[in-house]
């Protein structure tokens, strides 16, 4: 392959970054990704990704990525021990949302493999297999300082960073830099610092708060591999438990609009009460909580609007959460960090004039789509404020009608199966043969499946 220029920069670690130096690697001569902690030797939490300590799910959209960029990746993972769900054998899973359960047993007429290692367990097996790429360097504890610029402004040709036990800066010179630093990015200052505007940004306020907990489960006491509750109209909680690498699980609660967070795994219990079948609370009851409690609030979904700017430098682009941080309980950001490093991809083998603008735009097809079914799906709780158009009031009707229809078809549950893992587009729930089984499910109006009765709190 054609080279682009001696080296790109990536500004942290993270999923987005870590995908977007293994593309960033086909067509620059080295990769230097810059990051606040230093890799780990073995699976572990890192402090600059403090979700990281709470349920995560790699959609199959982001699994079909991981396996293209990093072939055997996958049967990598579950060698070393992470679980899979590929045989579409409902029985195996509980999912309810927006308040429709559903179907309890049966199979997907169109299962995809599910891969359910935990985000430490995956990011370890990521690292490794970038870190091993001969033009790839990770460089560990440092801060990115500023980035460098031509004389004029229209391009930035660096960064500076600095060491975080030492005053010393240094500059990094770079044909591209990539900054993948997360919801903190400072991006926004860069630009305005060389001259620039800042970039216009989309916000839905959540007040999401999280609480996780490892547990000691003894094996084959649930049948599931995966239990996931998300908010509906009137109870804006999340419970999920998820079987990880090992026979490890994790249990994450949260809550929005502003109610008072779980504390400790007594008051998680208290919440999954409220949601959760009678069999996974027994269990839940008896279960040995490992470690402590993590906790991780979320403000907001945030979407800056790079894609609309009208002047911006050559040689700087920005990618995963640094653009749209989303909601986390819908369990979009990695395979959407996984599709820009796609379309990241697809714009340097074009070359990389106007990269920024191709590439930002580019991007936000991908991003609009989790936007949107984020949002939507936010303000369907009346918990939520915001503004709520004519049109998202029609989408939210349609999306109701097709749970409806989820609670008792199997091939619309698989086919919405795949839209929620970002394989197809939600036009593919608008065909006609959907449609018909979405509107005979509705007309019949067939008695939803009850939800068991809440063990009484206390």
């Amino acid at each position: 392959m054609a080279l682009l220029g001696e080296r790109a920069v990536v500004l942290g670690a993270s999923m987005a970054g870590m995908l977007a130096a293994r593309v960033a690697a086909e067509r620059y001569r080295t990769v230097t990704v810059v990051d606040r902690d230093m890799p780990p030797e073995q699976p572990m939490n890192r402090r600059g990704v403090p979700q990281a300590y709470h349920g995560h799910v790699l959609q199959a959209g982001g699994v079909a990525v991981l396996d293209e960029l990093f072939p055997g990746i996958l049967d990598e993972m579950v060698a070393n021990g992470a679980p899979t769900w590929g045989d579409g054998d409902l029985s195996r899973v509980i999912i309810e949302y927006g308040g429709h359960r559903f179907l309890p047993s049966g199979f997907l007429s169109d299962p995809v493999t599910a891969y359910v290692p935990s985000r430490p367990f995956l990011d370890w097996h990521v690292m490794k297999r970038l870190s091993a790429l001969p033009n790839v360097t990770v460089l560990g504890g440092y801060d990115v300082v500023d980035v460098t610029s031509s004389t004029d402004c229209r391009r930035v040709t660096g960064v500076v960073v600095a060491r975080r036990d030492d005053t010393e800066a240094a500059v990094l010179g770079a044909d591209l830099v990539i900054d993948a630093s997360g919801r903190g990015s400072r991006a926004p200052i860069f630009l305005e610092d060389l001259g620039y505007d800042r970039p216009r940004e989309d916000e839905l306020v959540i007040n999401l708060a999280y609480t996780s907990q490892w547990l000691r489960i003894p094996p084959g006491a649930i049948r599931q591999h995966m239990v996931a509750l998300f908010p509906k109209p009137g109870d804006a909680t999340t419970v999920a438990l998820l079987n990880h690498e090992n026979d490890t699980w994790l249990m994450t609660v949260g809550v929005m609009a502003g109610e008072e967070p779980a504390r400790d795994y007594a008051d998680m219990l208290v919440l999954a009460r409220r949601r959760a079948p009678r069999h996974i609370l027994d269990v839940l009851e008896a279960a040995e909580p490992v470690g402590k409690v993590a906790h991780y609030r979320t403000p907001s979904s945030r979407w800056r609007r790079y894609d609309e700017m009208l002047r911006r430098p050559d040689g700087f682009i920005v990618a995963g959460d640094a653009v749209c941080s989303f909601n986390p309980i819908y369990g979009q950001g990695m395979s959407v960090a996984a599709l820009e490093a796609l379309a990241l991809r697809h714009c340097l083998r074009k070359g990389d004039t106007d990269l920024p603008q191709r590439f930002f735009r580019a991007a936000a097809k991908t991003v609009r789509v989790a936007w949107r079914n984020a949002v939507s799906a936010d303000l369907s709780l009346p918990e939520i404020a915001g503004e709520r158009s004519l049109g998202l009031r029609i989408n939210n009707t349609f999306a109701d009608m097709v749970l409806t229809a989820v609670e008792s078809d199997p091939v619309v549950t698989s086919q919405f199966f795949r839209v929620l893992g970002m394989l197809d587009s939600p036009a593919r729930l608008m065909r006609p043969s959907i449609l018909a089984r979405v509107a005979r499910a509705n007309l019949t109006r067939p008695q939803s499946i009850p939800a068991p009765e809440p063990a009484l709190a206390g």
